[in-house]
């Protein structure tokens, strides 16, 4: 074999000099993990001899912003073996614009993106590329189980998916996270879409693409703790349903009117007891004091809704970078296909569909 330098990666070709095996490229976000990372650097050498001999590998570590020595060992990993890809944010920018960045500067056939905890277990890429070779563009690792989590995250994840499907026009799987399998076409879908907000489990159902599935029991965390406590798990809820379906807007109004019958229909009743009947009228502090609480407690609720909307288009409209980039070992950190302090990728020819 013979290899080509590139402005993408060197490409491993054949005598004729044709690409003779497609690359993949294995996304790993990274956030104080330096617990678990020498499981993990074991593991992904360890798949990179299983699949050597049909695919060549990259592996892209995305530090977001780490407080511990996580940086310091991706840079040794980078150091040592020159298919690894470091790249430090500059500071912790959120799980899934960490995930981008690794898209961005991941130059695959296909592209593989896992969590770093090894939850995702990397054993069960070659099923997933099984399944690329059957011809899906993007496959789903679906979770049969979450072993070591509590009833409360399962119960949660259990009706987020299914609430979520249910309200917004996207056809990912359910109980899937962002342990997937996407084809160079199908990533060139997602970098054309403009979204701030980073839901990735949303953006690439939407994005269409003949789909598989591979479905696994999800194993303990390795080491150490999750760094995605309930305040970022609400938030992430949040930003997924109010990023894909206007739903909420409508069912505050559908809530609005709800609620004013019940005090519509008491209106009526008690004018027709004071002019048909003749009754006295009561003076009424309480039912009017509920009548109040009431209706402002629905006026809030709605407004509640409408802001994180209106925080949106704000969050839009400034066009932020949805991440800057600090440090890159074994990489580019700017060009014309990655710039870094945009944060947004030139799609490019898939090579092998």
């Amino acid at each position: 074999m013979v290899y080509e330098e590139t402005d993408l990666t060197t490409r491993v070709l054949g005598s004729d000099g044709a690409a003779d095996k497609p690359l993949l490229s294995v996304v790993v976000p990274l956030f104080n993990e330096h617990e678990v990372f020498a499981a993990l650097q074991t593991r992904l050498l360890e798949l990179r001899t299983r699949i050597g001999a049909d695919y060549a590998i990259q592996i892209v570590l995305v530090d977001d912003g780490s407080s511990d020595n996580t940086w310091s060992l991706v840079k040794a990993f980078a150091d040592q073996y020159s298919f690894v890809k470091g790249v430090s944010l500059s500071r912790n920018f959120g799980h899934q614009r960490a995930l981008f960045c690794g898209y961005n500067f991941a130059d695959g056939d296909l592209v593989v993106s896992m969590d770093g905890d090894l939850q995702d277990p990397p054993d069960l890429i070659p099923a997933m590329l099984a399944e690329w070779k059957n011809g899906a563009d993007i496959v789903f690792a679906v979770r049969r189980d979450r072993n070591g989590e509590t009833i409360f995250k399962r119960l949660t994840a259990f009706w987020f998916y299914r609430l979520l499907n249910s309200l917004a026009n996207i056809s990912a799987p359910l109980d899937c996270g962002d342990f997937r399998l996407m084809s160079r076409r199908a990533l060139n879908g997602l970098f054309t879409m403009g979204d701030k907000i980073m839901y990735l489990r949303g953006m690439v159902g939407w994005i269409g693409f003949r789909t598989a599935r591979v479905e696994y029991d999800r194993p303990k965390r390795y080491a150490g703790s999750t760094k995605f406590d309930l305040a970022k798990m609400l938030r992430f809820a949040i930003d997924g349903i109010t990023c894909f379906t206007s739903a909420p807007l409508r069912f505050s109004y559908v809530i609005g009117i709800c609620g004013t019958l019940p005090f519509l229909f008491y209106l009526l009743l008690t004018l027709f007891r004071h002019f048909v009947l003749g009754m006295d009228l009561a003076p009424g502090w309480t039912s009017l004091l509920l009548c109040i609480i009431a209706f402002g407690s629905m006026n809030l609720f709605g407004i509640g809704i409408l802001g994180e909307y209106i925080a949106k288009i704000f969050d839009t409209v400034k066009d932020r970078p949805n991440y800057i980039v600090q440090e890159v070992r074994n990489g580019e950190e700017q060009s014309p296909r990655m710039p870094g302090l945009v944060g947004q990728r030139t799609p490019r020819k898939a090579e092998f569909r």
